[in-house]
């Protein structure tokens, strides 16, 4: 009787085959590797569905470093899946936009750990680690900012932001809108960092969207708010 294939090898095969030359294409031109299928984000939501949470599988898919491996990875996870120390190897590998983004929202924000990484990322040079950081300070900002020194990110901001790495750049830039927004005692202060910065200022958006420019986007958003 032959071996049968083992069910990573059967994922891995389906992932390829739901590849598209164009998605490949973007993810290429957005810094993604060579290992990639290119698999539509709908697509991949499907498999995720019929395979249903599975620890074991996700950390499996994760290994192979795929992206589309370890995007459907992150779907099958849930927070409480992981320990701090194999969530913070896993922010740190996740050097893709849409890969680090999807652990963020499912997984990193959702953790019990949370806060104590937050801490520990805020101060790390890794830039997907700092990403990952700055996207929880952010939140918490919006939501409970109790025990932040709003000031004293300010501060880092004005000096860090400039020359930070894009991924990084990012989620310091949406820390900076979110005090805007939500903070009208530092509102003048944070426009004024992000015009003299100036990260985002000509970032095309389609009609009606929001630019992430933070004069513009506190502005709107205050203007949404009243």
């Amino acid at each position: 009787m032959p071996n049968q294939a083992a069910p990573i090898d059967d994922i891995l095969a389906e992932l390829e085959s739901l590849g598209d030359d164009k998605v490949r294409a973007r993810n290429k031109k957005l810094g993604a590797g060579e290992k990639q299928c290119g698999v539509p984000l709908g697509e991949l939501r499907k498999v995720a569905k019929k395979l249903k949470a599975n620890r074991e599988l996700a950390l499996s898919l994760w290994k192979t470093g795929n992206l589309d491996a370890r995007l459907l990875a992150v779907l099958l996870l849930k927070p409480k899946d992981l320990t701090a120390a194999e969530l913070d190897r896993m922010v740190r590998e996740a050097s893709f936009a849409q890969l680090a983004d999807w652990l963020n929202a499912y997984i990193v924000k959702n953790h019990a750990e949370k806060e104590t990484l937050r801490q520990k990322w805020m101060q790390d040079t890794d830039p997907w680690a700092a990403r990952a950081g700055w996207n929880l300070t952010a939140a918490r900002i919006a939501n409970d900012h109790a025990g932040l020194n709003l000031t004293a990110l300010l501060d880092r901001i004005e000096k860090e932001m400039p020359t930070a790495p894009a991924a990084t750049q990012c989620t310091m830039n949406n820390t900076l809108g979110a005090i805007g927004i939500h903070h009208a005692q530092h509102r003048k202060r944070a426009i004024a960092i992000g015009e003299k910065i100036g990260l985002y200022k000509d970032w095309p958006v389609s009609k009606g969207c929001i630019p992430p420019y933070v004069p513009v986007w506190v502005e709107e958003m205050v203007r949404r708010q009243g």
